[in-house]
């Protein structure tokens, strides 16, 4: 009988999903996308306005593919099971092209959703199979088309106007715009001076419990300072004088008003509360949340239970549960918290007016799963958010706490009347509470009022003063944007979607158009190049970049996903805008690069004006009196520091956290080197299932910076560093370029055996393999695959023998064997492609070599087996060749 194929995303939810569902079913993974639009060439339709796309399978995908073809051809059904969002169904649309390619494979293809990977949810969806959506499959074309046009028409001008290799996005330079004006609200920030003015009390004539109370208004006015937004007084001068005339005014409680306020919990988690709650609780940034999350949701193994989905989607902006997770909610408090802790009814959550409704909240997929439960089976990163999410959504189920909040008006009475006042509350009930604090970016009044305890006074009373505090404030600007406040700005002004915030903010870090400093809980300050390309695409595409449009576009998305517009008619519309406004850029923006603006500063060595101008790291000075063609011009230059970021905040001085997170699992990734130069890996690589996220780094990510050895250059004298270069690490020179020396590996006391003046040192080729090579090349053309040993052979008296590891050991053999020679002579790898060149210079040595040495000695142990922690993972073809995790 044949088996029904299901495909998922990746190997962890295939391994889940496979044993919810049996013998009968064969569950493979399509690891994300298999098809994309070319790399070369923009794909898409523009002469005739179809904006069809071209889509092709996507490079490394190739094999995958073609096994997917084969077990489809011998399945009973195909059921497509990817994740149920856009992003979700276009991966199920791109499958049911491939494997559909006749009428009887078509019929056979269904498209199975689960909001959650348990047994019984599995098992519904398989009750409930149904056609792809083409609706939903459209509203991610379109975004991948927008974004397609945006990218590969506007980068260009970047190009050619600034510096080859820069990128612009439609959402992402949206939000890098956020982040360069309000970098610029802080630069044009001007401080006001306010002062706040505290009374420390007690009751008259009683055993003395002192509270502090807060100046709010002199004569029955409010005392406001422009701009400031707590009472206070305008400066120094005016708070000597309510102080002087406080120290003898009489003191007395006006008025004591008592109530009772009640705090109610929040609802279940989105996406972007997820995100911001657990930068601020946890220290994760979005990366590392969305991965953690997603490993949650794909399955974790629990013991004897197997694999098992703890969450549920982890992309949503509803906060709607279903009935039967309420319910389970309800049951576990009533008998674990008890029955004062339970709502009479349950406590229902609207989302946003706008809220996509197609998945339920974050929450565990069975509440009974307490994180203290499962913690032995959990990493460290993902037991703190699966107990993020578990309290929060038993929380969201609770009564609200209750406080005692008692507010005191105080009079004081001099030549002027001065009033005062304090506020105190006391817990009454901790309600939910007992499970879950909210966080919050800010500390507000109500934090304050919390935290205050106010001895009885009763209205009238008098009060004995015990200190007056006047304190001097300066008005502050906005702060810096960091993960939770970027995310949180991002949703409520509608740009993008939760399930790409992780996407933009990664996007703008990579491309080194803003950097974050202050660790894990740092903040966004944009680069010169970044505010540079910021400014260049705000001027000339004022409506494709306007906050406001981008958006409008996400609303037009949702309704193409619910069916109520075309996605050709959104994008004609974005296209004759855009197409305008790019005709004009083309012609108008101006080149940064040719940029050469007179200053009114002067040259330090010659006196001349100096220009402003760019240059492959930014902005610079040069003296106007260079000449290219006379080599006695001044070349004074000087850094330009006017306009950028200021660095020297306390924030940004903290020390840094340089870890990357895998936005499958969450780990922290790790640098390999690969066949096409270093890059960051999962430590997951190679477990089963694995966990293959990979992400390229540019060159200049892959360039650390020069690390001092602490050894002197036996030329000039200068400190030694460690560089980094195309083939690996070396040592030379910090004098470099006016010193070239380069620290090498020789053989101590041995020259080389073919010229006898050069030495011997060790040398890395392009794919990474070790060989030894003549320091007198090119004049002396010897090489090695072996190292050479200063030891002659028994046996033929050869000068020199070779060292080489293999499984049983460590080996000495004599470089006359045939073996050897044979090796040494054969073409390297890629040096000759024609057939039989290695046979033939096996021929060739075979000739020369008439009385081959046998000589072999065994001299040590083979060293350990290489892991994944010590070597990285083996890099396959397809795998190189994967696109950067972004």
């Amino acid at each position: 009988m044949s088996k029904s194929l299901v495909i998922v995303e990746s190997p962890a939810k295939a391994k889940t999903i496979g044993k919810y569902l049996g013998k009968d079913f064969e569950v493979q993974a399509s690891i994300g996308h298999i098809m994309d639009l070319p790399k070369n060439d923009i794909g898409v339709e523009l002469k005739k306005r179809t904006f069809e796309p071209t889509l092709i399978v996507s490079p490394g995908k190739e094999k995958l593919v073609d096994q997917l073809k084969r077990a489809a051809a011998k399945a009973a059904h195909i059921y497509l099971a990817p994740d149920p969002d856009r992003e979700g169904e276009a991966i199920a649309a791109h499958l049911a092209i491939q494997l559909g390619t006749s009428a009887a494979q078509r019929k056979k293809i269904q498209r199975v959703t689960f909001n959650e990977i348990t047994k019984k949810a599995v098992e519904e969806a398989f009750h409930h199979a149904r056609d792809i959506d083409q609706d939903l499959v459209d509203a991610q074309q379109t975004r991948r088309v927008l974004d397609r046009l945006v990218g590969y028409q506007v980068s260009p001008l970047l190009w050619d106007k600034v510096r080859r290799g820069l990128s612009a996005g439609r959402v992402q330079t949206v939000a890098l715009r956020l982040i360069v004006e309000r970098e610029r609200e802080i630069g044009a920030f001007k401080p006001i001076e306010y002062w706040t003015l505290d009374a420390q009390l007690h009751p008259q004539g009683r055993t003395p419990e002192s509270f502090t109370a807060r100046l709010t208004g002199i004569d029955g006015k409010r005392a406001a300072v422009e701009t400031v937004n707590t009472p206070a007084l305008p400066n120094g001068v005016s708070s000597k004088e309510a102080v002087a005339e406080l120290e003898k005014a009489a003191w007395n409680v006006r008025a004591v008003d008592k109530k009772q306020r009640k705090r109610n919990p929040s609802a279940p988690f989105t996406t972007s509360q997820l995100q911001q709650d657990s930068a601020r609780k946890l220290g994760f940034n979005v990366r590392r949340t969305m991965g953690v999350a997603q490993r949650l949701y794909e399955g974790v193994e629990i013991g004897p239970e197997g694999s098992v989905g703890l969450i549920t989607y982890m992309r949503t902006d509803s906060p709607r549960c279903s009935p039967e997770s309420i319910q389970g909610a309800r049951t576990w408090i009533q008998s674990t918290l008890g029955a004062k802790y339970l709502p009479a009814a349950p406590v229902p959550y609207k989302g946003k007016k706008d809220a996509q409704d197609a998945h339920e909240a974050i929450r565990p997929t069975d509440v009974n799963r307490t994180p203290e439960s499962i913690a032995k089976y959990l990493s460290a990163e993902q037991q703190k958010l699966y107990e993020l999410i578990w309290k929060r959504f038993v929380a969201s189920q609770m009564t609200p706490a209750v406080f005692d909040v008692t507010t005191v008006d105080i009079a004081a009475k001099a030549r002027h009347a001065y009033d005062f006042r304090v506020s105190g509350s006391v817990p009454v009930f901790d309600g939910f509470l007992k499970v879950y604090e909210v966080s919050k970016e800010k500390k507000d009044e109500e934090d304050d009022e919390l935290g205050n305890r106010l001895p009885a006074l009763s209205e009238g009373e008098k009060l004995a003063l015990e200190e007056l505090k006047p304190e001097q404030h300066f008005t502050e600007p906005t702060s810096r944007y960091n993960e939770a406040s970027l995310v949180k700005e991002l949703e409520e002004r509608g740009i993008g979607r939760p399930s790409t915030y992780a996407s933009i903010i990664n996007t703008i870090q990579d491309r080194e158009y803003v950097v974050k400093h202050g660790g894990a809980r740092g903040r966004f300050y944009p680069t010169e190049i970044g505010m540079v390309v910021c400014d260049l695409l705000v001027k000339n595409f004022p409506y494709i970049f306007d906050t406001a449009y981008t958006a409008t576009l996400e609303g037009e998305l949702d309704d193409i996903e619910e069916g109520k517009e075309k996605w050709t008619d959104l994008l004609g519309g974005f296209y004759t805008h855009f197409e305008k406004e790019l005709k004009v850029a083309e012609k108008k923006m101006e080149s940064i690069k040719a940029m050469e603006i007179k200053t009114d500063e002067k040259c330090d060595l010659c006196g001349s004006p100096l220009l402003l101008k760019w240059g492959k790291f930014g902005t610079f000075f040069a003296c106007s009196a260079y000449d290219k063609k006379d080599k006695n011009s001044c070349t004074f230059t000087k850094e330009n520091t006017a306009g950028k970021p200021d660095m020297n905040t306390p924030e940004a001085q903290e020390a840094e956290q340089n870890e990357e997170y895998c936005e499958n699992c969450g780990r922290v990734m790790v640098l390999r080197r690969g066949p096409f130069g270093m890059f960051m890996s999962c430590p997951g690589y190679s477990e089963d299932p694995p966990c293959k996220t990979i992400r390229k780094l540019s060159q200049k990510q892959q360039q650390k910076p020069p690390q001092p050895t602490g050894e002197m250059c036996p030329l000039c004298g200068k400190e030694l560093v460690l560089r980094q270069g195309a083939y690996g690490e070396f040592v030379s020179c910090s004098g470099y370029p006016k010193c070239k020396y380069v620290k090498q590996n020789l053989i101590e006391g041995m020259k080389c055996p073919k010229c006898g003046v050069g030495d011997l040192a060790e040398r890395k080729a392009r794919r990474g393999n070790i060989f030894w090579g003549c320091t007198n090349y090119p004049k002396c053309d010897f090489t090695s695959n072996y190292k050479p040993v200063a030891k002659k052979c028994p046996k033929c008296k050869s000068p020199y023998l070779l060292e080489k590891t293999l499984k049983s050991g460590v080996y000495l053999f004599c470089p006359n064997s045939k073996p050897a020679a044979a090796e040494e002579a054969a073409p390297k790898k890629g040096a000759a492609a024609k057939k039989g060149a290695a046979k033939k210079a096996v021929a060739k040595v075979a000739a020369v070599v008439t009385e081959p040495c046998e000589y072999e000695k065994r001299i040590g142990d083979p060293p350990p087996p290489p892991t994944v922690e010590t070597h990285g993972p083996v890099v396959e073809k397809e795998d190189a060749e994967l696109q950067p995790v972004s």
